[in-house]
């Protein structure tokens, strides 16, 4: 989607709070004990609270309001009777919609304590994130966002997950352009034009960077069963600093 409106930015900015603080409140809920699917109607019942519903249950008859990734499953994960235990690597992705905007946030922790070799991988996916949103600018590279995240995953000590890329976002949740890559794609000359709304997603991994589909068909797993961690932001890209919508 590209912005043509004030009302256009007002809308967008609406439900990316939304799902900001859905993810917010399902993390800060997230605790041993509960299983995932008690999480994740806390994220539909907050949905419903502020008007949104949930995008990958309209769009897609997804069996869950958001999705719930224990590891090594690391996106789509179907939130179920799992029930979260102490120091699991847990990723959770909330996206909504309403009045025809769409939004899209999500984020990886760990449930009630600190593992250093965790930590490091979180530390490194957040930076990764911050980084591919100061190059999203108007007339830059849409390549520029994918080289910029590989060259701080390794920078950091990591891979990117090749198989998982962010995406455009707006009236539909998946919009052109399709693949926003977490990866330098030397023959993509495709340039990022103001107003553009996109979804920007590192995934970061201790492994080989590619996913398997389990036997439900929805959830991705890492391959070779390594750690891996997602932040994600909405943001609308402008010629000077991108507006992050899921704040």
């Amino acid at each position: 989607m590209i912005v043509n409106s004030e009302e256009d930015i007002k809308h967008l900015k609406a439900i990316g709070h939304i799902c900001a603080m859905t993810l917010k409140t399902m993390m800060e809920h997230a605790k041993p004990g509960m299983t995932t699917l008690e999480l994740d109607n806390i994220g539909m019942e907050f949905l419903k609270k502020e008007g949104a519903q949930s995008a990958p249950m309209a769009m897609y008859h997804f069996p869950g309001a958001t999705c719930i990734s224990v590891s090594p499953v690391i996106a789509h994960g179907i939130p179920n009777e799992r029930v979260l235990q102490e120091g699991d690597l847990v990723n959770i992705d909330v996206s909504a919609e309403m009045n025809g905007y769409y939004g899209d946030t999500g984020a990886s922790l760990v449930i009630a304590k600190q593992v250093p070799e965790y930590e490091k991988l979180l530390a490194a996916a957040r930076s990764a994130l911050e980084k591919a949103i100061q190059v999203a600018v108007a007339g830059q590279p849409l390549n520029l966002i994918g080289q910029t995240i590989q060259e701080d995953a390794k920078r950091n000590g990591f891979g990117v997950i090749y198989d998982l890329t962010g995406h455009g976002i707006g009236h539909k949740l998946h919009e052109n352009p399709a693949e926003v890559f977490n990866y330098t794609k030397p023959k993509d000359h495709r340039i990022l034009d103001e107003g553009l709304v996109l979804a920007i997603e590192p995934f970061l991994t201790t492994g080989k960077g590619h996913v398997h589909e389990e036997p439900d068909g929805w959830s991705l797993r890492t391959i070779d069963r390594t750690i891996a961690a997602q932040f994600e932001h909405t943001i609308i890209v402008t010629k000077n600093k991108p507006i992050i919508l899921t704040i």
